[in-house]
């Protein structure tokens, strides 16, 4: 049922399939518009200046620069837009430039669309108030950090690859790509400081990230 006056938003990422995903299920919603779509910063800036929507969401990586950038300057002219970024990556380093940039709300790409959508009723309600998922362990570790800093998710896969899970199969019990998959385990090792699948698991055991019978 749509709402007598729904929250406007404007779409940027540039992917098409990713855009047009989220307006079909902002669309379906009632509760939002989605008066434009933006695959890169200049884009953006031309319909925001045009529309002025009450939320922004913001992709991380855009063909001509990083949308934090945009969402920093988007802040600094603006107190009361709501601004959710999407991020192919959890990583704690990603969610903190979001919220240091002036976001009200950072989303993982491979997050369902309801919570990008929850972020965007946040974002429009207390624009100036940042939530994330897991902030609150995000928080702790950059408060006292012990070890490699591990995203919810990365310490998924490494559960899994920690059980003998292949990436098809942890592709598939994650509900991700398996490039998706392939890059959480690249960053895993570049974390963990290892080649291959050994080093990583025998690191991470060292570290207690993971106990001697598989999961942490």
């Amino acid at each position: 049922m749509a709402t007598e006056n729904p929250t406007s938003v404007i779409l940027v990422d540039d992917h098409e399939l990713i855009r047009q995903g989220l307006r079909r299920a902002f669309d379906r919603s009632g509760e939002f518009t989605v008066l434009a779509e933006a695959g890169s910063i200049a884009e953006a800036k031309k319909e925001i200046t045009q529309f002025k929507p009450d939320v922004v969401i913001v992709d991380i990586r855009l063909p001509d620069g990083s949308g934090l950038d945009l969402v920093k300057e988007l802040r600094k002219d603006n107190a009361e837009v709501g601004i959710v970024v999407l991020s192919m990556y959890s990583d704690d380093q990603y969610l903190f430039s979001a919220l240091d940039n002036g976001a009200s709300a950072f989303v993982s790409k491979d997050a369902p669309a309801e919570d990008v959508m929850a972020a965007a009723r946040h974002a429009s309600a207390m624009p100036s108030s940042f939530s994330a998922p897991n902030l609150a362990e995000a928080m702790q570790r950059r408060l006292s950090p012990t070890g490699p800093q591990l995203s919810p998710r990365e310490r998924e896969v490494l559960n899994l690859l920690a059980d003998g899970l292949g990436v098809a199969e942890i592709s598939k019990q994650l509900y991700i790509s398996q490039s998706t998959t392939k890059t959480h385990v690249g960053k895993l090792y570049e974390k963990l400081g290892a080649a291959n699948r050994a080093q990583a698991l025998m690191t991470a055991l060292r570290l207690g990230l993971i106990t001697s019978e598989g999961r942490g």
